[in-house]
């Protein structure tokens, strides 16, 4: 009797090595044409789409070779925030990656009765 065929396509990349190959023509491509790092464009790269890009860093063989990239895309993207734009971006990423809060502290002053408050 045949086996059944588990279903979907088979994968794109079959060795990290292969896919690390990829990966390096896109940033090196970026950095001749000058044009921005991208999760999308790193898809776009590795001829597959941002979800399944997703789908390989749930792989053992292939989570470091992908964590590796976007940290990549993300540094570059961090460094944007900072250089290009106003301190929004400094304030933003202050913000989201080190706990930074907006803080309001209001002073009350006068006499508060206990019937006020029930």
């Amino acid at each position: 009797m045949k086996e059944k065929h588990p279903g979907g396509r088979p994968p794109k990349y079959k060795t990290k090595e292969e896919m690390q190959e990829r990966i390096d023509k896109y940033f090196n491509e970026c950095d001749n044409k000058h044009e921005p790092y991208t999760v999308t464009g790193l898809a776009m790269a590795l001829d597959i789409d941002r979800r399944t890009l997703l789908n390989y860093s749930d792989k053992d063989e292939f989570f470091p070779t992908i964590k590796k990239a976007k940290l990549r895309v993300e540094n570059y993207l961090e460094k944007r925030l900072i250089n290009d734009s106003s301190t929004t971006g400094i304030i933003f990423n202050l913000k989201n990656n080190y706990d930074w809060k907006d803080k309001q502290e209001i002073e009350h002053s006068g006499k508060l009765k206990l019937e006020d408050v029930l």
